[in-house]
């Protein structure tokens, strides 16, 4: 005779109806010497202890509960919910946002060694046939060039991004491989400044810069280019690889021939 002990595992296990069944189902198996009587009692067992251990009222029944929605913090600013995303640009113009330079103001005179008015219209009618003059920038004693104050924003981005190259050494094909370099050659110097004011995605040699953009002299950007070198005039100021050889800097008060060299300028300037 064999006794086998039997536990319910299950929630309202130790109920009433859970406790009769495993009795019951005992004392079948206890009194049982067959195996038609063995299958039977396990058949019952089965039953009663489906009938038990799913019964309610035990003190161990699962019970569901509720939660407060979880924390989420509030937005940062004053942004609507459904401001649009600024997506970046494939290929971002240099950084050089942050460059500072000197500012021209009303009262600064002339910088030295820079041509005069009356020069500068006669540069302007002999190469571009025209006179108009816009306001000049000026070159301080550092080698860069200060902002004049009418200048519009592009100008500004671009003058300011030439002052950040315009000291940096020659070398051929510097820039080209990647915006922040250790030296730039002419195109890409040139094709650097154009960037910082949103006009390239990548750098240009000087024979590109031969169609781009619109033709002719610009009222305040003009590129000189051809198949072996480029540069540029920015408010009435070279810029100018050049001009290394003469001060230390791209930028110079001093003129140079444009024979050979076709004229464009940025849309809108």
């Amino acid at each position: 005779m064999v006794e086998r002990a039997l536990t319910c595992r299950w929630p309202g296990a130790g109920s009433a109806t859970a406790n009769a069944a495993s009795t019951t189902a005992n004392t079948i198996l206890s009194v049982s010497h067959t195996g038609a009587v063995a299958r039977i009692a396990g058949l019952l067992l089965g039953a009663l202890v489906i009938a038990g251990c799913g019964a309610g009222g035990g003190s161990d029944q699962l019970r569901a509960w509720t939660t407060a929605a979880p924390y989420l913090p509030p937005p940062v600013g004053n942004a609507p919910a459904n401001a649009p995303v600024k997506i970046q640009a494939h290929a971002p113009a240099p950084k050089v946002a942050a460059v500072r330079g000197p500012v021209a103001q009303v009262a600064d005179g002339v910088a030295q060694g820079a041509p005069s008015d009356a020069e500068i219209r006669r540069e302007l009618q002999q190469a571009f046939g025209t006179s108009q003059v816009v306001n000049r920038a000026s070159l301080s004693a550092d080698g860069l060039a200060a902002v004049p104050s009418s200048a519009p924003h592009a100008v500004e981005a671009i003058i300011r991004a030439a002052n950040a190259v315009a000291l940096l050494p020659y070398v051929y094909g510097g820039g080209h491989a990647r915006w922040e370099d250790s030296a730039y050659d002419c195109s890409a110097s040139v094709s650097f400044a154009l960037a910082a004011a949103g006009f390239l995605k990548g750098p240009l040699d000087s024979t590109s810069f031969m169609s781009w953009g619109k033709s002719g002299p610009g009222k305040w950007v003009t590129i000189f280019a051809n198949h072996g070198h480029a540069w540029m005039i920015v408010a009435g100021l070279r810029f100018d690889t050049s001009g290394l050889r003469i001060d230390g800097s791209r930028w110079t008060a001093e003129t140079r021939s444009t024979a050979g060299f076709v004229l464009r300028h940025p849309p809108g300037l």
